[in-house]
């Protein structure tokens, strides 16, 4: 990968840019509609959202009005996860499409495997609502579908009565946290990795081991995490609300970390490196 403009290409051909933008934490209202007009005035053409985060709406105020085409945007939210369920899903994406002020969604994705209100019938739940997401994707009203947060097990429940696969699992990676089993399985099945939270929400600005290696190189540690992630196959999503920030953090495509450096960062351990159990979230 060579620039913001280059692309991972999904197993149904679908194209999707190689650096997402995350607007994770970032408020509905001004802060997140300023961040991605950053973002999209930086060169990022992967805007990442999920009806969860209550952003959707600022989000595709930005998009709209930034004067870039529609088809050269690439545009994923996520189900809310009280929304499992065949028509709740169809529902939800309705609420979605009308939030963001679009007509269509590049990807849609399962925001958590297990969710609170369904953990004594998340197989069936899930079941449910990937018959609802094949039948938004075979309608033409999203590019491609997938997961996110889902392990091995999950999956292979999922793909009991899926009849088009998830092409995006879209989980936890980052410095420290590397997920093998989950990489590995993804992998086997064509499915695109992305990595949210490359840095740690943040504490991996904490790390001796990353202060060394981003001086090595004269980059900033988040530089240096979403550099990390390419490198490893991941599409990383970066997130800030500082302008300053969000364009540098897209100049990664100019330096190259070493193999040494790669698996230091990958053995780094700290707050950074850990994660949610998907199987116990209560939300």
């Amino acid at each position: 990968m060579k620039s913001l403009t280059d692309t991972y290409t999904l197993y149904n051909g679908v194209k999707i840019p190689c650096l997402g933008f995350g607007t994770w934490l970032a408020a509905s209202g001004e802060e997140a509609e300023r961040s991605v007009r950053a973002a999209i005035e930086s060169g990022y053409r992967h805007i990442d959202t999920a009806t969860a985060y209550g952003n959707e709406e600022s989000v595709g105020k930005a998009i709209r009005e930034s004067g870039i085409a529609r088809d050269e945007l690439f545009v994923t939210t996520k189900l809310r996860n009280p929304q499992h369920g065949y028509e709740s899903t169809l529902a939800a994406f309705n609420d979605s499409i009308k939030w963001l002020g679009l007509d269509y969604i590049d990807l849609y994705l399962i925001h958590w495997p297990v969710p609170g209100d369904f953990h004594d019938c998340w197989e069936e739940k899930n079941a449910e609502t990937w018959k609802a997401f094949e039948k938004l994707y075979k309608e033409g009203y999203v590019r491609s579908i997938g997961v996110s947060n889902f392990f091995p097990h999950h999956l292979d429940k999922l793909y009991k009565t899926a009849n088009v696969g998830p092409m995006v699992n879209q989980i936890k990676l980052g410095p420290g946290l590397t997920q093998p089993e989950t990489v590995r399985y993804c992998r086997g099945r064509e499915m695109l990795i992305e990595a949210y939270s490359p840095m740690g929400h943040g504490s991996i600005f904490s790390s001796e081991e990353m202060k060394k290696i981003a001086e090595k190189y004269n980059r900033s540690i988040a530089q240096i995490c979403l550099r990390y992630s390419l490198q490893m196959g991941y599409l990383p999503l970066a997130k800030s609300v500082n302008p300053d920030r969000i364009a540098a953090n897209a100049k990664v495509f100019d330096f190259e970390l070493s193999d040494e450096d790669v698996k230091l960062i990958s053995e780094t351990k700290g707050e950074w490196s850990t994660m949610r159990d998907p199987d116990f979230i209560t939300f």
